[in-house]
């Protein structure tokens, strides 16, 4: 299988035609706009530990071309290339059009009953997860930068085979840890969730079960927020929509 078939398929659908208005890599959020006004976030994910090969300045380059950045080893590439994946698939528009079952409020509300004395994980620590997901029978985390209690991400080779219901957060997108992750949790119920999640159903094609990504609503709220350091919080300018299957 071709390990970068989940990133072809959700760059492919891009028409050659639109282009890049602005972006901006901060502190924490990556965003950028398209020229038909509509925009995306992924979290800034500082490694550059490879040659970028990004051009000098994406502003005006092909969002299709810039969306190819996704698939870079250089995460700070990696990072625009995902926020231009979702300046395409994060509209309300294209959503509707993709006849999924759509919802409002965010994953943890939406799947609330869904964990109730489940075996649950987390790609992530997510703010108040344990308070949030206090029904499920068991809680398992597992995060990069572990704190105590959770694990080390590379424990989910062993972990998510038992699981009923995992969590993975959208930024498993930028490091390119998703696909596995889908894999190794295919027997489970899969909701991958946070800003810098795709809504498209693509997704789905490669075992997600439930989507809940930002759809931006004020870009000039969101990029004044996010210029500079970048540490404004994307979703004060949007609304996160949550998609499972029709």
């Amino acid at each position: 299988m071709n390990p970068w078939s989940l990133y072809d398929d959700l760059i492919s659908p891009i028409p050659p035609d639109i282009t890049v208005r602005d972006y901006s890599v901060g502190h924490v959020w990556t965003w950028l706009e398209s020229d038909e006004g509509t925009m995306g976030v992924a979290m800034t994910t500082n490694v550059r530990s490879r040659p970028s090969i990004a051009m000098d300045d994406v502003a005006g380059a092909p969002l299709r071309e810039v969306a190819e950045l996704a698939k870079s080893w250089n995460l700070i590439d990696a990072s625009i290339g995902v926020a231009a994946i979702n300046a395409w698939h994060n509209h309300s528009g294209r959503v509707d059009k993709a006849g999924l079952r759509t919802a409002t409020g965010g994953a943890f509300d939406t799947y609330a009953d869904l964990v109730k004395g489940k075996r649950v994980a987390t790609i992530g620590h997510f703010p108040a997860i344990e308070e949030r997901l206090s029904d499920a029978a068991a809680l398992t985390i597992l995060e990069r930068s572990p704190r105590p209690g959770d694990f080390i991400d590379t424990a989910a080779e062993y972990v998510l085979p038992d699981q009923d219901v995992v969590f993975v957060t959208g930024s498993t997108m930028v490091n390119k840890t998703l696909p596995r992750l889908l894999e190794l949790a295919k027997q489970a119920t899969v909701i991958v969730t946070g800003p810098s999640t795709p809504l498209s159903p693509v997704l789905f094609d490669h075992g997600a079960s439930g989507l809940s990504g930002l759809i931006v609503t004020d870009a000039a709220g969101l990029t004044r927020s996010l210029r500079g350091a970048g540490r404004g919080r994307p979703g004060h300018f949007g609304h996160m929509m949550d998609l499972a299957r029709g």
